[in-house]
C-alpha cells in the first residue's frame, strides 16, 4: 500500500494511478444518468420530473458520505505516511461503523417523515405519488449508499483503485441491467429505477465489506476505539464536499421551483438533462481529485516537498488542457446528448437543448474548482476547503440562480452556474498562491501556462 501511493510519480503513472478512480467516478453518475435515460423514455418526463424533486434529499446522504470518505482518507493516507499503520486501522473501522449508523438513521427518519418532506421539496399532486415511492424505496438502500460512498475513497487510500472501479462498473452494469428488466419487460414504473439503483449500490458495499474484512490486506478492520477528534477532524477536513453536496441539495431545490413557475413540469424535465450532463463531466474532476488526494496526503505526512510539487504542477497542467477541451465537446454535443433522453419531437428537446448549450460554458472552470477543494481537503485544510466549496456551489450560485433569471427570464437559469464557477475560479487561484510556502507545493506559475 505505502509504495503505490508513495511511489516516484510522474505525468502518466500519477494518470494512471488517478484513472481508476476517475473511470469509477464516471460510474458513480452512470446511476443516475442512466435511471434518467430508463425513466424519460419508459416511464415518461414526469417521473423524471419527480426523480429530479427527491434528489435534495437523496443528496443530504450523499453529503454526509462524501464528507466522512474525503475526509477521513486524508487523516488516514496521512497516518500511513507516517508510519502510524495500526492507529490508521483504528480510525478507518470507526469512520465505516460510524457511515453505517448514519444510514441506518436516515433509513428510519426518512421513512417516517416522508410525505412533509416530499412536500417540502416542491411535488405538485401530479407527481407527488412518484416521488414518494421513489424516495421511499431509495432510503431503505440508505446503509448501503453510505457504505459505497466510503469505499469508493478507501480503496485508493489503500492503493487499491483497480479494486474500487471493478466493483463500481460491477455495479453500474447491474444498475444498468435491472432498469431495463423493472422498467421494461416487468412494468414496475419508477419503483423499478429506484430498486435498480439499490441493487447497484450493494455490489460495491458488500464487496468492501468482504475485502477489508480479510487481514490480508494492509488495511482491514480492526476494532475501532472510539476518538471523537478524529470524527471531528474527518467532518471538519470532508466539510468542503459535504457543503458541496448539501448546496447542491439547496441549488436542485431552487432550480426546480423556479423552473416549475416558468415552465412547468416540463422545465423540471428539462433541468434534470442538463443537471445530467453536469454529473458526468463533473465526475472525471471528483475521480481525479479522489484518485490524487491520497497522494497528496501521503506525501505531505512524509515531507517529499519536491514531489508534492511535481504531482501539482501535473495537475494543474491536465485539468487546464482537459478542461478546455471537455466544455468543446459539451457545447459541440449538446444536440445528441439531449436526443439521448427525450425525441426531437417532445416539448421538453428544444428547452433542455438550449439549456444544455448555455450551461456548458461552465466546464472551463469547473475542474480547477473541484481539484482546489479537493487538494485542500488532502492537506487536512478543510477550512480552506469549505470556504472554496461554500463560495462555488451555495454563494456565488443561489446569488446567481436568483438574480439572473429576474433579469434574463429562463436563459438566466442556464447561466447560473457557468457564473459561479467563473467567479470561484478567481478565488482558487488566490488560495493556490496564498498557500503554496505553507504546503511547499510549487508556484502556482502554470496556471498561466495553459
Amino acid at each position: 500500500m505505502t509504495k503505490s501511493i508513495g511511489q516516484d510519480f510522474k505525468f502518466f503513472t500519477l494518470l494512471k494511478f488517478a484513472l481508476p478512480s476517475m473511470a469509477m467516478m464516471v460510474f458513480m453518475s452512470l446511476y443516475t444518468i442512466i435511471d434518467g435515460v430508463f425513466i424519460s423514455r419508459l416511464v415518461g418526463s414526469d417521473a423524471l420530473s419527480a426523480a429530479n424533486i427527491i434528489y435534495p434529499a437523496v443528496n443530504i446522504l450523499i453529503a454526509a458520505g462524501v464528507m466522512l470518505a474525503t475526509g477521513g482518507s486524508a487523516i488516514i493516507a496521512k497516518k500511513i505516511g507516517e508510519r502510524k499503520e495500526k492507529e490508521a486501522k483504528e480510525n478507518f473501522t470507526l469512520i465505516v461503523a460510524v457511515g453505517v449508523l448514519f444510514g441506518v438513521a436516515a433509513l428510519a427518519v426518512g421513512n417516517v417523515f416522508i410525505h412533509p418532506l416530499v412536500t417540502a421539496m416542491g411535488a405538485t399532486e401530479r407527481i407527488m405519488e412518484d416521488c414518494i415511492t421513489y424516495l421511499s424505496i431509495l432510503l431503505f438502500f440508505a446503509p448501503a449508499c453510505m457504505l459505497q460512498l466510503l469505499f469508493q475513497s478507501f480503496f485508493v487510500t489503500a492503493g487499491r483503485p483497480g479494486i474500487g472501479l471493478a466493483v463500481t462498473v460491477a455495479g453500474g452494469i447491474t444498475n444498468a441491467v435491472l432498469d431495463y428488466i423493472l422498467m421494461g419487460p416487468l412494468q414496475m414504473g419508477i419503483a423499478g429505477a429506484a430498486l435498480a439503483t439499490g441493487f447497484g449500490q450493494l455490489i460495491p458495499a458488500v464487496s468492501g465489506l468482504i475485502y477489508f474484512a480479510s487481514r490480508n490486506h494492509d488495511l482491514h478492520f480492526i476494532r475501532p476505539r472510539l476518538d471523537w477528534k478524529v470524527l471531528a477532524d474527518s467532518c471538519l477536513n470532508g466539510s468542503s464536499e459535504m457543503v458541496t453536496n448539501l448546496s447542491t441539495a439547496v441549488v436542485t431545490f431552487l432550480f426546480n421551483t423556479i423552473m416549475l413557475r416558468l415552465l412547468g413540469e416540463e422545465g423540471v424535465a428539462a433541468i434534470t438533462i442538463v443537471l445530467y450532463g453536469q454529473f458526468l463531466f463533473n465526475a472525471l474532476y471528483l475521480g481525479f481529485s479522489i484518485g490524487v488526494a491520497p497522494v497528496f496526503s501521503f506525501n505531505y505526512g512524509s515531507r517529499n516537498e519536491k514531489l508534492l510539487k511535481r504531482i501539482y504542477k501535473i495537475c494543474i497542467r491536465f485539468i487546464g488542457i482537459s478542461s478546455v477541451l471537455i466544455c468543446i465537446f459539451a457545447l459541440a454535443g449538446s444536440s445528441i446528448i439531449v436526443e439521448i433522453f427525450t425525441p426531437k419531437s417532445s416539448a421538453i428537446y428544444e428547452i433542455a437543448r438550449r439549456g444544455f448549450f448555455l450551461f456548458s460554458f461552465n466546464y472551463v472552470f469547473a475542474g480547477i474548482n473541484i481539484f482546489a477543494s479537493a487538494m485542500f481537503t488532502a492537506f487536512s485544510n478543510g477550512k480552506v476547503s469549505a470556504v472554496i466549496s461554500f463560495l462555488r456551489t451555495f454563494v456565488f450560485i443561489v446569488a446567481s440562480v436568483l438574480l439572473l433569471p429576474y433579469l434574463i427570464g429562463v436563459d438566466g437559469v442556464w447561466f447560473a452556474v457557468p457564473l459561479a464557477e467563473g467567479m470561484t475560479i478567481f478565488v482558487s487561484v488566490y488560495f493556490f498562491r496564498a498557500k503554496k510556502e505553507v504546503y511547499h507545493y510549487g508556484t502556482p506559475r502554470v496556471l498561466t501556462e495553459n
